[in-house]
C-alpha cells in the first residue's frame, strides 16, 4: 500500500466541512421517531375523529408514517 501525506490543517479543514454536511443533513430530514411519537400521542389524546383502525392508519399515512 502506497504512502501519503495529509497535512494536518488541511485534514481539519476537511472534518469541519463534513461535520457541517452531516448537521446540515440532520436539519434537513427529520426525526422520524419524534414524527411517529407525535402523531400516536394525537391519536391517545383524541385530537384525531377517526374512529375505525383504517380512519386512524389513513391519519398516520397522512402524516407521512409508513403503515406496513
Amino acid at each position: 500500500m502506497e504512502t501519503i501525506n495529509v497535512y494536518k490543517d488541511k485534514l481539519g479543514h476537511v472534518f469541519e466541512d463534513v461535520e457541517k454536511l452531516i448537521s446540515d443533513f440532520e436539519e434537513l430530514v427529520p426525526d422520524q421517531d419524534k414524527v411517529v411519537k407525535e402523531r400516536l400521542k394525537n391519536i391517545k389524546e383524541r385530537e384525531v375523529e377517526g374512529k375505525t383502525e383504517k380512519e386512524l392508519d389513513d391519519y398516520l399515512k397522512k402524516g407521512g408514517v409508513k403503515i406496513e
